[in-house]
């Protein structure tokens, strides 16, 4: 999670089209940040399907596979982040588990795509 001062809570539109797609790398959150407030106002919760994004809007729903085995699951994003500069998206813990991301491995090549 990012400090409410250092982001933009607005993100950008989506394109015309209505899809998004990006590649890169994927992390997840600290337990230790279970209740801790997100950008968007929400509290986190590490057994709840979400993520965060740099610029994708607040609510937009994500498709994210994970490209290494395969697995996929959609979150959505309600937080700004990720704060290492060479990902593209923090995952929930339970986002994280169901990709087959653990502590263990930490990070994973991810696609994510905007879902209707």
């Amino acid at each position: 999670m990012l400090s409410a001062q250092k982001i933009k809570h607005e993100g950008k539109p989506l394109p015309k089209s209505g899809t998004f797609k990006q590649e890169g790398k994927a992390s997840f959150y600290s337990n230790k940040l279970k209740n801790n407030k997100t950008a968007s106002g929400e509290m986190y919760d590490p057994k709840l399907l979400t993520a965060a994004h740099r610029t994708l809007p607040f609510q937009t729903m994500l498709k994210v596979t994970n490209k290494q085995n395969g697995k996929i699951v959609i979150v959505r994003v309600n937080d700004r982040g990720p704060g290492v500069k060479a990902h593209i998206l923090d995952l929930s813990k339970a986002a994280a588990l169901q990709l087959g991301i653990t502590k263990a491995v930490g990070i994973a090549d991810v696609l994510i795509e905007t879902t209707k």
